[in-house]
C-alpha cells in the first residue's frame, strides 16, 4: 500500500510538471484563462465592445492573474526580432477594451509568435498613442468614402458615407 501511494504521488508530481511545461510552450502567462477566441476547447466568447470608442475586439485569450486581466494575442507566421507596431496597437486596443468592459486596467498584454512571446507594457503613453491612432483612422474614414461596389439604393441609404459620397444612388 505505501508503494501505491508513493507511485500515485510521483505520477501527480510528473503530470503537474508536464502541465507547467506545456503552458510555458503556449506562451501564456500564469493564471486562469477566463476568455478565449480560439474555439479550440470551448465555444468562442463574445466580443468585447466599448461604446465610447466604438471599438470591438476579440483577443485570443484573457488570463486572470491575481487582480489583473492580461490579454494575449497569438500570431502565426515568422517570428520577428521585435513585435510589429500593428500587433502592439492590437494588444493595446485589447487592454483598453478590458479596462472599459471589465473595469480592470491591465498592466501589460502579450503577443505570442511561433518562437517567442513579447510582453507589451500598457503604459499611459501607449494608451494615448492608441487613442490618437483611433482618432486619425476615424478622421480618415470620414473624409474618403470607399468606391461603391453595388447597384442597390437600399444599401446606399444605410451607408455611413452617404453625406460625403459622390457615387451614391
Amino acid at each position: 500500500m505505501p508503494y501505491l501511494i508513493a507511485l500515485l504521488l510521483a505520477l501527480a508530481v510528473f503530470f503537474f510538471w508536464q502541465a507547467g511545461a506545456r503552458r510555458k510552450d503556449t506562451g501564456l502567462p500564469g493564471g486562469t484563462i477566463i476568455y478565449t477566441d480560439t474555439g479550440g476547447w470551448q465555444p468562442v466568447s463574445q466580443a468585447l465592445y466599448d461604446p465610447v470608442w466604438d471599438l470591438t475586439g476579440k483577443p485570443d485569450y484573457l488570463v486572470r492573474k491575481g487582480n489583473t486581466i492580461i490579454p494575449v494575442e497569438v500570431k502565426t507566421g515568422r517570428t520577428p526580432a521585435a513585435p510589429y507596431d500593428s500587433h502592439i496597437f492590437q494588444v493595446a486596443a485589447y487592454c483598453l477594451l478590458v479596462e472599459r468592459v471589465m473595469q480592470v486596467r491591465p498592466s501589460c498584454g502579450y503577443i505570442r509568435y511561433p518562437n517567442r512571446t513579447f510582453q507589451i507594457d500598457y503604459t499611459p503613453d501607449l494608451e494615448q498613442d492608441l487613442k490618437d491612432l483611433l482618432d486619425r483612422i476615424r478622421a480618415q474614414m470620414r473624409s474618403i468614402p470607399p468606391d461603391r461596389s453595388h447597384h442597390n439604393p437600399a444599401k446606399c441609404r444605410g451607408c455611413g458615407f452617404r453625406d460625403i459620397c459622390d457615387q451614391r444612388l
